[in-house]
């Protein structure tokens, strides 16, 4: 089937089986709010319970099976993503609204995750090392660590997934997946092509619903061995709160209000390019979006004028359509979100230097302009997450003044520097307050195959994605033998 032809209501994946939910939701398009995507099953706490049980009943023969078969489901997932990745990427823009090329190119990124991970599954490691006592033989090694619960957010509904679900079934662990139901469609999509890669009954399982039921029961069910979340903090904490009182694994991203530096001796239009790849494409809607603009004085109004002029040229508009570079708000509450943190920019006494409007194309969707304000590091814009294609500037006096204010945050994901200066860059990734830095290149963008996460608020638990993902995904046994 191609997904663009779905014909009935997008199912649940339960026990090897599609199921129908309790009710059904409408997943509708952000670019022409008149077209209906698709319709989708949202389950209930019992059907959840369903999919827990059946994960935990697959549990002992798919974590006790060999890393060559583990490796060729995966290899199998990941081709067929590769080669179905327009259609994806189609699907994608379709429903979250993601410009064309970036949704073909979140599918690639979702294909290669599975295939790296087909690796990973050949390469799990252990040690052999001399105990402290004469005759005995200590080995350490690495087991599934059981049921895995995964909540996925909707800004990136292939990737994210991805990097979730591929290292969990390759150390042996089973999966219930519940994704964000603006992306419902996506994610039946991932889980049709996970559905026929030969996975046993049980071990891989969808469950739609909203995060009240099917969130819920999984963070609470004592089944669900380990949590792996990214989102909204107010979501990830009340997470944490209830999977620790079980004592369940918890691994937690969630939001991010990344700084990029733009100091006095920048490349200027290097700068522009990386502030506006980072601020503004994806419309904004990225954990690692550059939101704090920081620029040393002497560049200051160069840089603002500069940047200004490019984000008026940017073309807006239907995901689908050719030459666009930002496609809309994924629905209207986040652009109703988006809008109310301009006018709390204004009322704090921040400067609107451009855009914010609302924007009508030849289809009706959530369109908006992109918005640039100056602020001060006290303005709630300077602080909170919007999530948006919003950003501001703060004027930096000098380079530890910069260094200072990019620190200043509860948050410590990504920072970003643009400088001609190995000093000062070298001074900067070592001084961040987070998890990734990048110098001369915008905050958006990581690649798959190394750690992604960050510090502060920004994160908790082990790092997602690359071999790294092996420390949530599995626990380590220690083993003594008397020889």
């Amino acid at each position: 089937m191609r997904f663009g032809e779905l014909q009935h209501t997008a199912r649940h994946y339960i026990n090897g089986r599609w199921e129908t939910g309790t009710t059904t939701g409408i997943s509708s398009n952000p670019s022409d709010t008149r077209e209906v995507v698709s319709e989708y099953a949202r389950a209930d706490r019992n059907q959840t319970e369903v999919a827990i049980r059946a994960a935990s009943e697959a549990l002992p023969h798919w974590s006790h099976s060999t890393p060559q078969r583990r490796a060729d489901v995966l290899d199998q997932i990941g081709s067929e993503i590769l080669a179905r990745k327009d259609e994806l990427g189609m699907l994608l823009a379709r429903e979250e609204g993601k410009t064309l090329p970036e949704g073909v190119g979140e599918a690639a990124r979702a294909g290669q995750i599975f295939k790296f991970f087909a690796g990973e599954a050949l390469r799990v490691q252990g040690e052999t090392l001399a105990s402290v006592r004469p005759g005995i033989q200590v080995d350490v090694t690495r087991e599934p660590v059981g049921v895995v619960g995964i909540i996925a957010p909707w800004n990136f509904p292939l990737a994210i997934p991805a990097w979730k679900i591929a290292p969990a079934l390759a150390y042996g662990n089973t999966v219930v997946f519940k994704p964000a139901e603006l992306v419902a469609t996506c994610a039946w999509a991932l889980a049709e092509i996970i559905s026929r890669c030969g996975l046993p009954a049980g071990v891989f399982n969808l469950v739609m619903g909203s995060g009240r039921e099917v969130g819920q029961a999984l963070v609470d069910h004592p089944l669900v061995n380990a949590l792996s979340f990214t989102g909204s903090v107010a979501t990830g904490e009340r997470i944490l709160q209830s999977a620790a009182a079980r004592r369940a694994k918890v691994q937690l991203e969630m939001g991010g209000k990344n700084p990029l530096v733009v100091l006095a001796d920048a490349d200027l239009d290097q700068a522009v390019e990386c502030a506006v790849q980072g601020s503004y494409f994806s419309t904004g809607q990225r954990c690692t979006a550059s939101s704090r603009l920081i620029v040393e004085a002497p560049v200051h109004d160069a840089f603002v004028a500069r940047l200004r002029h490019r984000i008026a040229a940017l073309k807006v508009g239907h995901a689908l359509e050719q030459g666009m570079e930002i496609g809309p708000v994924v629905d209207q509450g986040q652009l109703d979100n988006n809008r109310s943190y301009l006018e709390i920019g204004r009322n704090e006494g921040a400067e609107h230097v451009w855009g914010g409007e609302l924007l009508e194309r030849a289809t009706p969707g959530h369109y908006m302009s992109p918005a640039l304000f100056l602020a001060r590091p006290e303005h709630r814009i300077a602080r909170e997450e919007i999530f948006g294609p919003v950003a501001c500037v703060l004027q930096a006096d000098d380079f530890d003044h910069a260094l200072a204010l990019a620190n200043d945050t509860p948050f410590g994901l990504c920072a970003g520097i643009c400088t001609t200066s190995l000093k000062q860059a070298m001074h900067f990734k070592r001084n961040a307050e987070v998890g990734m830095t990048m110098v001369n290149l915008p905050t958006a963008g990581v690649d798959f195959h190394v750690p992604f996460g960050g510090r502060k608020g920004s994160s908790y638990g082990p790092r997602e994605q690359g071999r790294y993902a092996a420390e949530f995904y599995t626990t380590v046994k220690t083993g003594y033998v008397l020889a």
